[in-house]
């Protein structure tokens, strides 16, 4: 391979809560040092088309107010082709948001009150939990469910009886799905889509993992499946999860509905502080340039063999473990309860064991199911190897 996948950093102490934070009250035990495995970034170095335009912009010595570039958004709008196959956007479709988490706050303000209620999938994000809940909205789960290969699927049937039940008019989807690292196929975003319509649910898209898709599969921008979807939905993009950029904050809506996009832009600008930051804009122009896209498919085919190996492992080491083998996203999502029923071990017990050993994955619980971990596979596969043979070790045992 052209770039690096293979060097291990020592994040310790150079502003990674990945590598600083234990999100356990459990004391790592002496003679391991620690694998982390839980938040979404990632443990290769950065891109360097990204380095390269960020220095590039510190080569020269001013830093004062600033408008977004031209550059800037004719980035977004070639690789939105490049990537996606998308037609038809234009600039005045494109707005800077500070991070998905960020957008969605806005998108849930604008067009919902306190109290009402919107339409999420469990498992679910812990960010959407966490945002909603604090926003005085509430959260109503339709479960996905699982089909005879392990496959998780929309239960269209559930979804639809929620929305009537509780007379919803938003729901957030995510596309890829996270934690599932499901992703959707078209005749599913159809359908999903046409139900939003017959119930005039506005959506929020979070597809922010769009572009870590596994050989094979293929990403459908939410928008592109109808022309009302491209009308009804609030789509929410970055360079962040794709290039590991998330400590320079900066995604980006599109939103071709011009009532809902002044809207949205409207509760953004309430705070005054939706700004970008400079060299966000030109991390996000070196990411969607050429050789960042030639890094991007490196990467993904890094993490994909980091999941034959790590799937692999498990099925055979760790009878009882659940899993679907994702088709993007590098999260991997394990449903213990079968293996821990077995075992006589409760789910906790069996997480801490793990960062017992040093291997600091995440709670699973937090995303609305339970006796499950989710895992971060994006990092150097000597590391991964050393998980899992700790893993074999100390915690399934």
């Amino acid at each position: 391979m052209k770039y690096d996948f293979t060097t291990v950093l020592d994040r310790r102490g150079r502003d990674s809560i990945a590598a600083d934070v234990i999100p356990w009250d459990v004391q790592v035990d002496e003679g391991f040092d620690t694998i982390p495995m839980w938040i979404a970034d990632m443990a290769f170095p950065v891109a360097p088309p990204v380095l390269d335009a960020m220095r590039r912009r510190l080569d020269f010595p001013s830093l004062g107010y600033y408008a977004m570039s031209e550059e800037y958004f004719d980035s977004i709008l070639s690789w939105q082709r490049r990537r996606h196959g998308v037609e038809g956007l234009g600039r005045e479709h494109i707005g800077y948001e500070n991070g998905v988490l960020g957008g969605v706050a806005a998108a849930v303000q604008a067009f919902t009150a306190p109290g009402e209620k919107i339409l999420v999938h469990s498992p679910t994000y812990v960010g959407f939990t966490h945002t909603v809940e604090n926003l005085g909205r509430v959260l109503v789960h339709s479960p996905l469910r699982r089909d005879a290969e392990g496959v998780w699927r929309m239960d269209f049937a559930d979804m639809e009886a929620k929305i009537e039940e509780y007379h919803i008019h938003l729901a957030i989807f995510c596309s890829p799905h996270n934690p599932a690292g499901r992703v959707w196929e078209r005749e599913e975003l159809e359908q999903v889509m046409a139900l939003f319509q017959k119930h005039s649910c506005l959506v929020i898209s979070d597809e922010i993992w769009s572009d870590i898709i596994m050989p094979g599969y293929r990403h459908i921008p939410t928008q592109s499946v109808s022309a009302d979807a491209r009308q009804r939905t609030i789509a929410f993009y970055a360079p962040s999860k794709t290039f590991s950029l998330a400590g320079l904050v900066g995604s980006y809506h599109i939103v071709y509905n011009q009532y809902l996009r002044e809207r949205l832009v409207r509760q953004s600008e309430q705070s005054h502080y939706n700004s970008c930051n400079v060299l966000s804009m030109h991390a996000l122009v070196g990411a969607y340039s050429p050789e960042g896209e030639a890094w991007c498919e490196e990467m993904i085919r890094t993490v994909d063999g980091n999941f034959a190996y790590a799937c692999g492992f498990i099925k055979e080491n760790f009878p009882g473990v659940r899993l679907m083998r994702p088709q993007g996203t590098y999260m991997l999502f394990l449903d213990c309860h079968d293996w821990c029923a077995a075992n006589g071990v409760s789910i906790g017990e069996l997480q801490r064991r793990a960062v017992r050993a040093g291997v600091i994955w995440q709670n699973g619980e937090d995303f609305v199911w339970p006796e499950t971990i989710r895992m971060n596979l994006a990092l150097p596969l000597s590391r991964l190897e050393e998980a899992m043979e700790r893993l074999k070790a100390y915690a399934f045992v």
